[in-house]
């Protein structure tokens, strides 16, 4: 094996989001490492949604190249919000 072929691997300390804290080794110049996602926070383990971004590619292309279909999706969330705001005061009103 020929000299000063090799990186240094030294000792590295993870600490993942959920408060777990091993040591590994690793070519990182860093003596710790603190990933902001990993297998306890990531949607694909946990199965959570993230928040969707609403001015995303797919709505970008539906209002540009089908406004009727765009503006009838915008009308129903509208609709949906309405009622759902109308059932919350329902609610607070028979608590009250």
């Amino acid at each position: 094996m020929k000299n000063g072929l090799h990186p240094d691997y030294k000792f590295l300390t993870v600490r993942l989001a959920d408060g777990t804290v091993y040591q590994t080794r690793s070519t990182m110049t860093a003596e710790r490492y603190h990933p902001e996602v990993d297998s306890s926070n990531h949607p694909f383990y946990t199965g959570k949604k993230t928040i969707v971004d609403t001015a995303g590619r797919i709505d970008k292309f539906n209002r540009r190249y089908r406004p009727a279909q765009a503006q009838a999706a915008a009308e129903e969330a509208a609709a949906e919000e309405a009622a759902a705001a109308e059932a919350a005061a329902a609610a607070t009103a028979e608590q009250a």
